[in-house]
């Protein structure tokens, strides 16, 4: 058997010169900003889909509560003592923010969840340095309508008055921003949960590039812009303010 020259009369290649290299490192170098904003955009649009799913669920636990009760919408503030007080979404105890105690399995709707995980937003950044909790963890990222409610809505309201129920908000994503709640102060705004939205506070959270997710009271969801000059300024990286009025009442 004949062994291979070793004294090639032509060039002997032994791997990449120097310039393919840094051709081979530019190309994935712009392949990767290519892809980086799309992988973004898809991982943005998979958090508002579980949130489009989870206001769904809260929509679908709310027709379930009505034809069990007549059709009657439930209150946002059930009862409150010296210890705390039942929201619609659960109990939370009097105390320090971010160490009071939140039991979501007093929330009037629960009977319906049974704590699937529908409460929080993905969208939501609890880690982020200007949030501020509540309660110990995230307890509810999203918001009832007030108007639904009483004081401002009668104490017999039922679900047939409203006409118009694929114009009407049930449920909407919600924050607000504590400039009054240590470690909050007018100096340093933070974004912390809140648990209505109505026309008279900018408590819409409108977390998905500028929109909110929204569950209609007929039970379908939709995306929705901010009200014109409803954006608190407070906060400049985040976006929270007021649904259009025709969407609260």
């Amino acid at each position: 058997m004949q062994l291979p020259d070793q004294n090639c009369s032509s060039p002997c290649r032994a791997g990449f010169s120097l310039v393919e290299l840094l051709v081979v490192i530019a190309i994935i170098g712009i392949l990767s900003a290519l892809l980086v904003p799309v992988l973004a955009r898809g991982k943005a649009a998979a958090r508002r889909v579980a949130c489009l799913n989870n206001l769904r669920q809260l929509g679908i636990a709310a027709q379930l509560y009505w034809d069990e009760n007549d059709g009657r919408l439930f209150p946002y503030l059930l009862e409150t003592d010296l210890v705390g007080s039942r929201y619609w979404f659960g109990w939370l105890a009097k105390g320090e923010e971010g160490e009071r105690t939140f039991e979501a399995g007093r929330g009037v709707l629960y009977p319906y969840l049974r704590g699937r995980g529908v409460t929080t937003c993905p969208e939501l950044d609890y880690q982020d340095r200007t949030f501020k909790a509540k309660a110990r963890g995230g307890a509810f990222g999203y918001g009832y309508n007030l108007h639904l409610s009483p004081p401002l809505a009668p104490s017999q309201l039922r679900i047939s008055q409203f006409k118009a129920q694929s114009r009407i908000a049930l449920f909407a994503d919600a924050a607000q921003v504590n400039t009054f709640q240590p470690p909050a102060s007018p100096e340093n705004p933070l974004l912390e949960e809140f648990y209505y939205v109505s026309a008279r506070e900018a408590t819409t959270h409108f977390r998905h590039a500028g929109k909110a997710v929204v569950v209609l009271l007929d039970g379908h969801a939709e995306s929705l812009a901010p009200a014109t000059g409803s954006v608190d300024d407070r906060l400049p990286g985040e976006t929270v303010g007021q649904l259009p009025d025709d969407r609260l009442r």
